[in-house]
């Protein structure tokens, strides 16, 4: 972490060491360093935004100028569309992204940057949107928490469990308001099938199938030199060290288990985390997992390494049962003794019409969204909690995490506890649930 980003944790024993002891009581040196962490403390402290000021926002990892992946770039000029609102800053490692992303988003050369810790120290920045590749979610998202910003995070929200936890922690104890990129749960087809499942329409809930894409396959991928304006070290960041490869980079990063989880979180984060919001489960979790699939295509570093076909099995603590699989047409089907309904992101269907038609009472709504990018926008003002904050995100992808675990342990049955957030009785898969990070240099 840049020093100029340093520990809360510190800072904070300090700030409240010089509050409860006397200062005449301490050394010189001890009360100067108290000071300056006080100081250092309001400069990182999120300024009192009001209803009429403006949020100014900055992106990490925009993406690319043409097709591909730039789903950061497409995020925040959803954002800059927002009353209010005004992009002051971009950063990517790669120099035509950001000079793309400056350029779209109409922010000067003052506000261009290659080192995203940099950034974070830009003046009046007030939140940041994360769109770079997974395996670099959790490291920015803590470090932009600590310097005192509001964070939006593209899904899924991190590499591994212990990440999400970590994540999640941060926000609570420094009260920054957090929204996870899994636009669905501001889709008013998703909400509804959520309030008729749990307003017991359905009857009991029995099991809940997700229907995912199937993943590509591909390899070997032949290492090429790295491109010019790219800081490929930078790019791996706390990923392990590999020669550059086309294939890896930007938007087929997530087909490498070093940076992503393949359709089980790409779109797993989506379809699992209404499945878990249907079921009441946003603070929970299951208490078994098995998944099968098909083994990559190759072996080795120039092929594809996540699970192109999978078929997941979950059981909750509430006896309903969760079926994550690549077959059947996009999108979740919610069971219940009594019917069915159906959503996707492009209909909504049920076993008797009259489940949807019959309007839900107020007791059994949920937190209503129906702009994502709004939503998060509301957050900063008023300080409340959105619809898909860092507990809620990072208790969705960790569904999919454990699916992945299965997988590689070549589809071991693993009994979980999420509570502790531990597999029980499984030293093995418990390594697991932190990917290894590398200590780099830029």
């Amino acid at each position: 972490m840049d020093n100029e980003v340093r520990e809360v944790s510190r800072r904070t024993l300090i700030r409240g060491a010089a509050a409860g002891i006397s200062m005449a009581t301490l050394p010189n040196w001890f009360v100067r360093e108290a000071r300056a962490a006080e100081a250092e403390a309001e400069l990182l402290r999120p300024r009192r935004i009001g209803q009429n000021d403006t949020i100014n926002i900055g992106v990490i990892g925009p993406g690319g100028p043409k097709g591909g992946f730039q789903q950061g770039l497409g995020v925040t000029r959803w954002l800059a569309s927002k009353q209010g609102v005004k992009i002051v800053a971009v950063c990517d490692v790669d120099e035509a992204h950001r000079q793309n992303a400056a350029r779209v988003l109409n922010v000067p050369a003052d506000g261009v940057y290659r080192d995203y810790r940099k950034m974070l120290r830009h003046k009046d920045l007030d939140a940041v949107v994360i769109g770079t590749p997974d395996h670099w979610h959790a490291q920015i998202s803590v470090d932009a928490m600590v310097a005192g910003k509001d964070v939006y995070c593209e899904k899924p929200l991190t590499l591994g469990v212990a990440e999400g936890r970590e994540i999640a922690d941060t926000a609570k104890r420094l009260g920054r308001i957090f929204q996870t990129g899994s636009q669905q749960r501001s889709d008013g087809r998703f909400r509804l099938a959520v309030q008729v499942a749990r307003s017991g329409r359905l009857g009991r809930l029995t099991k809940i199938i997700t229907h995912l894409p199937t993943g590509p396959t591909g390899g070997p991928f032949a290492s090429k030199p790295i491109p010019e304006g790219l800081d490929w070290n930078m790019w791996l960041g706390p990923a392990p060290v590999t020669e550059y490869v086309q294939e890896r980079c930007h938007g087929n990063f997530r087909w490498w288990l070093e940076y992503s989880g393949g359709m089980l979180t790409d779109w797993g984060a989506h379809h699992n985390d209404i499945a878990q919001w249907a079921m009441d489960m946003d603070g929970s979790g299951p208490i078994s997992v098995q998944g099968t699939g098909k083994v990559p295509s190759g072996t080795g570093s120039g092929y594809y390494s996540t699970f192109p076909e999978f078929d997941v099995e979950y059981l909750y603590p509430n006896g309903v049962v969760l079926h994550c699989t690549n077959q059947g047409e996009n999108g979740l089907e919610i069971h219940g003794e009594e019917g069915w309904v159906f959503v996707s992101r492009g209909r909504i269907g049920a076993s008797d019409p009259k489940l949807l038609e019959t309007p839900v009472p107020d007791s059994d709504k949920v937190y209503a969204s129906n702009d994502h990018a709004q939503n998060f926008i509301d957050g900063i003002r008023t300080r409340k909690a959105c619809i898909c904050n860092a507990e809620v995100g990072h208790r969705s992808v960790s569904v999919c995490h454990l699916a992945n675990i299965s997988l590689r342990l070549g589809g071991r049955k693993l009994r979980w506890d999420p509570v502790d957030e531990k597999f029980v009785g499984d030293p093995e898969a418990n390594l697991m649930l932190l990917r290894p990070h590398r200590d780099w240099e830029r």
